[in-house]
């Protein structure tokens, strides 16, 4: 079957351990079905891969990809839930210390077809297309738990969040907007803050300016270039949840004496749940939320998304169809 996979790896140049080519077809194992898939998305997790950061060489050659929306064997419409928990763990399935993402230790999505436990399938609401699905599983998904889960913000409270034209960022205007917050949000460049407004932000700013006031909660997934700047525009009391570091994870300092002074409350976040993916993909269609979607190519025209995504140029979410 036709897939993408990274088959070696470099920091210099990713792009150049990927194979866009046939691959082996998955093979389902006790509880495990074969989802036909229709349409996957690109996350920057895809190019860490091909860097070789989150998987070992002695893993390749490894089928890249966490989204997808498909079919089930039983021609039911669904989501694919990327996080797979270890045999045997119950609760919350991010908080499994030997959890794993497709694509890590498993083939992932970004294939014709994917095995994945029967369980961690979601129906795909009828309101969504195909196109909207892959985007929800990863960036939308980690966007959701962010906002929804870790941050605790009601309607009305003022959240900034750090970029404003990554999927994440853009999920999290988005959905914060939906919700009833009011969203700031930064960028350096003029364009990517004109499309943050364009998204439902209700204000955006260049990259650490003085903001007009206090923040309830800053969304952070740039990490060093951007912490000291989310540290200061919090209220005291307030909250920053970060799910990345795109920048770097050493800022030049760590504002320790702010954070205890101002009583502020420093969360991480990585995903979310099948329950949380199921709410999120209800939420998107009783909002009429239609995801920012950059481009979609052919998966045989992935190696396209993946120069942009590895560039930096890309506005929303990339979708890839099968």
């Amino acid at each position: 079957m036709l897939a993408a996979a990274a088959v070696s790896q470099s920091t210099s140049d990713p792009l150049s351990g990927l194979l866009v080519g046939e691959q082996p077809e998955p093979e389902a194992r006790g509880d495990w079905v074969i989802v036909d898939v229709v349409a996957a998305s690109l996350n920057h997790h895809d190019v860490w891969s091909l860097k070789g950061v989150g998987l070992p060489a002695d893993r390749l050659p490894m089928i890249l990809g966490c989204d997808a929306a498909g079919t089930d064997p039983d021609g039911n419409e669904v989501l694919v839930h990327a996080v797979i928990p270890s045999p045997g763990w119950l609760g919350d399935e991010t908080l499994d210390p030997r959890r794993t993402l497709l694509s890590e230790l498993l083939p992932g999505t970004l294939a014709q077809r994917v095995a994945v436990p029967a369980a961690n399938l979601v129906p795909k609401p009828a309101g969504l297309s195909w196109e909207q699905a892959a985007c929800l599983p990863t960036a939308w998904l980690t966007a959701y738990r962010m906002l929804f889960t870790n941050a605790a913000v009601h309607p009305g409270d003022t959240v900034l969040v750090q970029g404003a034209a990554g999927g994440v960022a853009t999920a999290l205007i988005q959905l914060g907007s939906a919700a009833g917050l009011r969203v700031w949000a930064t960028s350096r460049d003029g364009a990517k803050r004109d499309l943050a407004l364009t998204l439902g932000a209700d204000a955006a700013y260049e990259t650490g300016a003085r903001l007009p006031e206090r923040v309830d909660a800053v969304l952070e997934t740039v990490g060093a270039a951007t912490w000291s700047h989310s540290v200061n525009a919090l209220r005291p009391g307030g909250t920053i949840v970060i799910s990345g570091a795109t920048s770097g994870d050493a800022p030049a300092k760590a504002e320790l004496t702010k954070i205890f002074f101002k009583q502020l409350r420093v969360i991480g976040s990585t995903m979310g749940t099948r329950d949380e993916l199921g709410r999120l993909a209800r939420f998107v269609v009783a909002k009429g939320i239609e995801p920012r979607i950059d481009s979609v190519l052919a998966l045989a025209d992935a190696r396209e998304g993946f120069a942009k995504l590895a560039d930096g140029a890309v506005s929303g979410k990339i979708v890839i169809h099968a």
